[in-house]
């Protein structure tokens, strides 16, 4: 009886150092995404971080170094002590590294992760006949009809069979109605960043 009382009260003190350390941590953290839940659906090892990208960078137990930061046009973010760091073209994880070894000058075995937040450096474009017109980031690869769902559907008098993909100087023509009915499915191509959609 004595054992479990103990036990009882052990666990009870356990949850209630826990409950603290939560609330110290809610102090000293001042963004959300340090599980990644806010963090976009990116590969942190593949993804290429780019100009406009909002990033979240959180240095475990330091809140001064723990901070929402956008990419400027110039593909760097500044940091407090470190300067200026070149972002643009590293994955989520080669900036995590290279983080961590500026912040070795001023801390001790400094524990950093850097999330992508949101992309806006790559996105695509649907224009004419959609309920949802606009441009859409790009996160994940993503064929034409994936793209398509994500306009809201088509208006009443579009042309769903003449749908034509501008890439560049390049034209790629889209048959919605042949690759929905599985033909022509090499005209489902994956998009790339700049890419129009044209629904006329």
């Amino acid at each position: 009886m004595r054992a479990a009382l103990q036990l009882a009260i052990g666990i009870g003190v356990a949850c209630g150092g826990a409950a603290i350390l939560a609330g110290e941590a809610g102090k000293t953290e001042i963004a959300k995404p340090i599980d990644g839940s806010v963090a976009a659906a990116v590969d942190p090892g593949k993804y290429q971080i780019g100009p406009e990208d909002l990033l979240f960078i959180r240095v475990w137990r330091e809140p001064d170094f723990t901070l929402p930061v956008a990419v400027r046009p110039d593909g760097k973010i500044t940091m407090p002590l470190i300067g200026e760091v070149r972002a643009s073209g590293q994955s989520p994880l080669q900036l995590t590294a290279t983080v961590k070894e500026l912040l070795t000058q001023y801390l001790n075995n400094p524990d950093v992760n850097v999330f992508v937040t949101e992309v806006r450096s790559k996105k695509f474009y649907i224009d004419g006949e959609m309920n949802r017109p606009g441009s859409f980031a790009l996160v994940t690869p993503t064929s034409v009809l994936e793209a398509l769902s994500r306009g809201g559907g088509f208006r009443e008098f579009a042309n769903t069979k003449k749908i034509r993909v501008l890439r560049g100087s390049e034209v790629r023509h889209f048959n919605y109605q042949d690759v929905t009915k599985g033909k022509h499915l090499e005209q489902n191509i994956a998009l790339e960043n700049g890419d129009h959609i044209i629904v006329p």
